[in-house]
């Protein structure tokens, strides 16, 4: 696997990095349920696609300067908003599952690519294990020719976190299990909501443009659906589902990640039936898209090169991406 291009996830952000470039169409897709979800594509419409999920309490906005990445080296990108994020409507409080992160995966592609049609599918966090959760449905099946799981993991979420620094991991996945899925207000954003989330969600060294970006998404998710989705995090186990992904799949983790710590990724390069590789980022936290956006889109840069428009499978390993 290639190489992804270097950028210091330090370095200061360029004029609207964080921000999403304008759209070149919006539109919605109709999950099983009936549900719209608020989906936005950009880039040259006959361009290779790259179909992009986001992770619990985020929104397309998250991936901005991945989008940004992408579009300019001529990609196709299509990224919608989950459940209850951004401008797509919160479901029921009891639907919330796994089986409803594939539905409406399965609902974008059906919307955004045409019968037979191939994309690079990249998730982050809840956002790929939306991948892992569709692993078995014939549309995801028709239209995945390569993944990208980025700092996530299959199952054991909140015991293995790292977010309270408490030895007794009983002990500290109780108070991680009431802390992440709590019902309390997280915002505004203020020095101090910024601080706590820098702790624990991203890298010691994460840019002030890079903690501010990922503060207004994240406290901007409202609380019920935060404490849902929570609750289904929680109780996941997509173990079983690993070994059905039998795309060409690559790995991206933050060695310094609390939410889902290294040994996640490690565990899925070994479950996975044809990994091209496991990308570290030395001291980056779990927001790696935002943090170290470059090197994420070059991974998928890379996916789209080796499976959409030349098809040789490249050689698996692990790539140690430096940081600044």
């Amino acid at each position: 696997m290639s190489r992804p291009p270097h950028a210091a996830s330090t370095g200061p952000a360029g004029p609207g990095r964080y921000t999403p470039p304008a759209p070149r169409r919006e539109t919605t897709a109709v999950s099983a349920d009936g549900a719209r979800l608020y989906v936005a594509e950009y880039g040259p419409e006959d361009a290779a696609p790259v179909v992009l999920a986001h992770g619990w309490t985020c929104a397309v906005a998250f991936w901005a300067p991945v989008i940004r990445a992408l579009t300019a080296a001529g990609h196709r990108v299509v990224a919608y908003d989950q459940r209850g994020h951004g401008r797509t409507p919160a479901a029921e409080p009891a639907r919330y599952s796994t089986e409803l992160l594939a539905d409406d995966l399965c609902a974008v592609l059906d919307a955004t690519l045409a019968p037979g049609e191939r994309a690079v599918l990249g998730g982050h966090s809840m956002g790929a294990m939306t991948l892992m959760a569709a692993a078995e449905r014939p549309s995801f099946r028709e239209h995945a020719a390569a993944l990208l799981l980025c700092s996530t993991g299959p199952s054991r979420l909140v015991r293995e976190a790292r977010v309270v620094p408490f030895p007794l991991a009983g002990v500290r996945a109780r108070l991680q299990a009431r802390m992440l899925g709590t019902r309390a207000p997280l915002g505004p954003v203020t020095p101090v909501s910024r601080r706590i989330l820098r702790y624990g969600t991203m890298g010691p060294r994460s840019s002030r443009e890079a903690v501010d970006a990922c503060a207004r998404i994240v406290l901007a998710c409202p609380r019920g659906v935060r404490a849902a989705w929570a609750r289904v995090l929680d109780e996941l186990d997509l173990t079983s589902a690993l070994a059905r992904l039998t795309q060409p799949t690559a790995v991206v983790a933050g060695t310094a990640d609390r939410l889902t710590p290294p040994v996640h990724a490690q565990r899925m390069v070994a479950a996975l039936p044809h990994c091209t590789g496991l990308t570290e980022l030395p001291g980056l936290g779990h927001m790696t898209p935002v943090e170290n956006p470059d090197a994420v889109a070059g991974v998928l840069t890379g996916l789209v090169r080796d499976h959409l428009t030349a098809g040789h499978r490249p050689s698996t390993g692990t790539i140690k991406e430096e940081s600044a």
